[in-house]
């Protein structure tokens, strides 16, 4: 809120005399045409009142004393005014009317609220919420921060005053400065979106200002690699140690359909033998908490005792050598140079690869894949399914390209061939 007009009042009110016919004195703070008015605690009859000058009429002592009272308000009135303008701190009417009165009303911050809200996640990190996650929600508080900075001029804003228009404005702002994709942008605004209900339950504010906003996605079609080449890359022969361990560690989720995260914190305990004999890895994702049981493939057991030397040294009995998310990343865009692999190689995209190419191509009922990959609803993993259907589209097109070959031949021909 920007503060256009500041103005303070003394005056009395002549309509409620009391019994001796006194009217009672008020002190009136104007901010941008709101008011905020309180008694004094003092009476004079109103014929002693000068309206102009806000005053008593007279100079004998008792008169002074009470003028001197009024001054004292008004300027201690205007001395709070000019310090939370210095601050930058949103304030109104009804806030300097309760520093004066010594009674300050809870008026809780919308960046307070979350700063608040970050704390409790942080010391939440590896119980409840992921690193990952706390993260997400301090960049979406810092993109507020420059947002109430930048279009209201102000360090932080009363909660109160968030409502649709400031969502949709905020929305636009993150467009404007392109802070990612559509999906990013509108994945910030939802983690704005579950601050308010903190708000709305503790009386902050009178209702949740999201009732009517709606997060908006955009579809994206997913990448995943083909067998050819996914094959490519396991053959791969690296002379760069770096990229052959990130390639390891990347084939190895292919084969798990393990997150960045969970690979990142395997360790020696999430191995275990399941009902089969065989081993298992059992381990409870970082993102949502829920838990993912996956068989060992052959291919990731490989890679495991490949890496047996690491594991004795390793703090925690982690067992695979991986690296930062982002060098990862950079990496794979080496590795896939190198294997002729013309996608936009991510490390998340060993999961989706694990989803269609390892599993649910070979016929593994996606309920099963569900499990594996941890999701707590099979609408998630039916998304691996409709790439798969792209897939299976792409397949059937390269096959009927092959037969409309062999039958564009004419009849006669295939006859002479035949005899």
């Amino acid at each position: 809120m920007e503060t256009n007009s500041f103005a303070v009042l003394s005056y009395i009110r002549a309509s409620i005399p009391d019994k001796l016919g006194k009217a009672p004195i008020y002190l009136r703070i104007t901010i941008n045409s709101k008011r905020a008015e309180f008694s004094i605690q003092r009476k004079i009859e109103p014929e002693k009142w000068c309206s102009v000058k806000g005053r008593v009429k007279g100079s004998n002592p008792k008169v002074q004393g009470l003028n001197h009272y009024i001054d004292a308000l008004e300027t201690k009135a205007y001395d709070i005014h000019s310090k939370l303008v210095l601050k930058k701190k949103p304030f109104t009417a009804e806030m300097i009317k309760n520093k004066l009165l010594n009674k300050e009303a809870t008026h809780k911050t919308l960046l307070a609220i979350y700063d608040e809200h970050n704390g409790q996640i942080e010391q939440l990190i590896g119980l409840e919420y992921s690193y990952g996650a706390y993260r997400r929600h301090i960049r979406t508080r810092n993109h507020l921060a420059t947002f109430i900075n930048k279009e209201y001029k102000l360090a932080d804003l009363f909660v109160k005053e968030v409502d649709l228009k400031f969502i949709n404005r905020f929305h636009h702002y993150l467009k404007l400065k392109k802070t990612g994709n559509q999906n990013t942008i509108t994945k910030y605004v939802v983690n704005f979106k579950k601050i308010m209900p903190i708000a709305f339950a503790n009386n902050w504010v009178n209702k949740d200002p999201f009732y009517h906003w709606k997060a908006t996605w955009k579809k994206v079609e997913r990448e995943v690699l083909t067998e050819t080449e996914l094959r490519s890359m396991m053959e791969k022969e690296f002379s760069i140690k770096r990229l052959e361990q990130v390639r390891d560690i990347f084939v190895f989720c292919c084969f798990t359909g393990l997150a960045y995260t969970d690979v990142q914190k395997l360790s020696k305990d999430h191995l275990v033998l399941g009902i089969d004999g065989e081993k298992w890895i059992k381990i409870k994702r970082s993102k949502t908490d829920a838990r993912s049981s996956i068989p060992l493939l052959p291919v990731a057991e490989e890679i495991l005792s490949k890496y047996q030397e690491y594991r004795k040294h390793s703090y925690g009995n982690l067992v695979l050598p991986v690296i930062s998310n982002q060098k990862t990343n950079a990496f794979l865009k080496e590795i896939a140079s190198l294997c002729k692999i013309d996608k936009n190689l991510t490390f998340h995209l060993a999961r989706h690869t694990f989803a269609t190419t390892v599993t649910l191509a070979n016929g593994i009922p996606i309920e099963s894949v569900s499990k594996m990959l941890g999701h707590q609803s099979l609408k998630t993993t039916q998304i691996y399914a409709k790439v798969l259907d792209l897939k299976l589209k792409d397949d059937m097109a390269k096959l009927r390209g092959k037969f409309s070959k062999i039958y564009s031949k004419s009849p006669s021909q295939e006859k002479r061939k035949i005899t």
